[in-house]
């Protein structure tokens, strides 16, 4: 069975994980910066497979941050491959992703494992399915190039990033702003814009 066809995929902030302890959540991918405390949300949940992977959400090497790096990728597709495994019709699995705003580790994971399950799906439609979960995606572009690289995609999830970041700025423009601020000019360089 593909994620395609899972009862729940979820992509959310720190803030809002505790409005996700009710939902049968199964399996939790967190991807958090490196000092943060382990979080307290997920006692309510009801039990959980869960797996934290820590490193901060950047595009380029500074100081006293730790980059995403293939290694990490490996492990997000692992954690994918023990998430499809345990899909049975009988046991209906909720997948959470999150990060500290949902914004940009967690919904690179999230299209990552995504197009593990289904490789046969093009990259633009699982970006317009990303979409469709959590609307203000803008998913990291290096770890995008490593589930590129590693899935075999051959460059055709960057591609679909790339028109994903115009759409996301055509939608709204102060996305623009934002990954200023944040020192993701990069990506914004990237963007297809129609």
């Amino acid at each position: 069975m593909s994620m395609h066809f899972a009862p729940q995929l979820t992509v959310c902030g720190i803030q809002e994980l505790p409005e996700q302890r009710t939902r049968k959540v199964t399996h939790v991918l967190s991807l958090v910066d490196p000092d943060l405390p382990e979080l307290e949300a997920f006692q309510a949940f009801e039990q959980h497979h869960r797996v934290t992977l820590r490193f901060h959400d950047i595009i380029n090497a500074a100081d006293n941050h730790t980059m995403p790096t293939p290694d990490h990728m490996s492990a997000i597709l692992q954690f994918g491959s023990e998430f499809l495994a345990a899909q049975t019709p009988e046991a209906p699995t909720h997948l959470l992703v999150h990060c500290h705003m949902g914004v940009s580790r967690s919904t690179a994971a999230m299209v990552s494992l995504m197009a593990q399950a289904n490789q046969d799906e093009t990259a633009e439609s699982l970006f317009t399915r990303l979409v469709a979960i959590r609307p203000q995606a803008w998913p990291n572009s290096q770890m995008i190039g490593f589930a590129d690289e590693q899935l075999g995609r051959k460059g055709e999830l960057t591609a679909a990033l790339r028109r994903h970041y115009g759409r996301q700025i055509e939608r709204n423009p102060q996305y623009s702003e934002w990954m200023t601020t944040l020192g993701r000019q990069a990506e914004l360089q990237m963007a297809v814009r129609n």
